[in-house]
């Protein structure tokens, strides 16, 4: 035994215990700064939402006050009566409603398909397709915009939802996160499953889904979001009122000379609800999805 260990032994513990005791304190104090700014940044992150919801309990004649009140007084709930009653806005959410779900639940099964392919079908030239297909993520959608409305109108639908769902039923983005999760799988699991005599299709069900599931729940998350605050496809292909969705829909609030903001911020909130919905009820799949993928920093 050492010379320092046996000093260290002889110590009274009262001693020791106040040595640690100051580690623990050096410690919290080196944490503190950090949680300073995570609370700084969370304010700043929700902020602009906090704004969003206090605008829209305004009343008209407080909307451009000088110094603006972040609480304002008194409070008027009646905007959102005022949105339902000056447009169909829940029509639009229950078109924003379907064609998210549709097209997400598409995107799921066609990127979960392909990922599958890419990640355990062996085939020439598997890797380059796989890298051309990864490409058109780099293409704006812009780019596509009128190729996309000359098909839709050759297939006669434009203004409909088909129209609507169709061109986000595939996603390279998705084909990407899931073939990182379905390569993490051990494939020990698989050639047993092939070995009792069942066929790829009953192992991508059984086996690959059910064990991908955080990685399958946080990429139905990102196209349910993505779907749902589209505007740029919705304002192109749709004309009716009937098929408009929200974000096109509360885009009609804003007026030409001036804009009525208490009522904008009104429909954006009720189109915030749903994405907050679903983010709360499968946020613990988001952080252990992205990680079971291999998507590291």
């Amino acid at each position: 035994m050492s010379s320092r260990a046996v000093a260290r032994s002889s110590r009274p513990p009262r001693v020791l215990a106040t040595g640690l005791g100051r580690q623990s304190l050096r410690r919290r104090a080196r944490t503190i700064p950090l949680y300073i700014l995570m609370g700084l940044v969370g304010v700043t992150t929700l902020f602009p939402f906090v704004w969003m919801v206090a605008t829209s309990l305004t009343p008209d004649a407080q909307l451009f006050l000088t110094p603006p009140r972040l609480i304002p007084s008194p409070l008027q709930p009646e905007n959102y009566g005022r949105v339902a009653a000056a447009f169909p806005i829940w029509r639009f959410a229950v078109n924003s409603l379907v064609v998210a779900v549709v097209s997400t639940v598409l995107q799921v099964g066609t990127s979960a398909l392909a990922a599958y392919a890419f990640a355990r079908f062996t085939f020439r030239g598997r890797d380059a397709l796989f890298l051309v297909y990864l490409a058109t993520l780099m293409v704006p959608m812009q780019v596509t915009i009128v190729p996309l409305f000359i098909e839709m109108r050759y297939l006669g639908f434009v203004n409909s939802y088909p129209g609507l769902i169709l061109p986000a039923i595939a996603s390279p983005f998705g084909t990407f996160l899931l073939r990182q999760a379905f390569l993490n799988l051990p494939r020990e699991l698989e050639e047993a499953a092939f070995i009792d005599g069942a066929g790829h299709w009953t192992v991508f069900r059984r086996i690959v889904l059910p064990l991908s599931l955080p990685a399958v729940a946080t990429f139905g998350i990102f196209a349910f979001m993505a779907s749902w605050n589209s505007f740029l496809w919705p304002l192109i292909v749709t004309s009716s009122q009937d098929l408009m969705t929200l974000p096109v829909g509360l885009s009609n609030l804003q007026g030409r000379y001036s804009t009525a903001w208490n009522l904008v911020m009104a429909g954006a909130t009720i189109s915030v609800i749903p994405i907050l919905g679903v983010y709360a009820l499968a946020q613990r799949h988001v952080i252990r999805g992205v990680a079971l993928s291999g998507l590291k920093g």
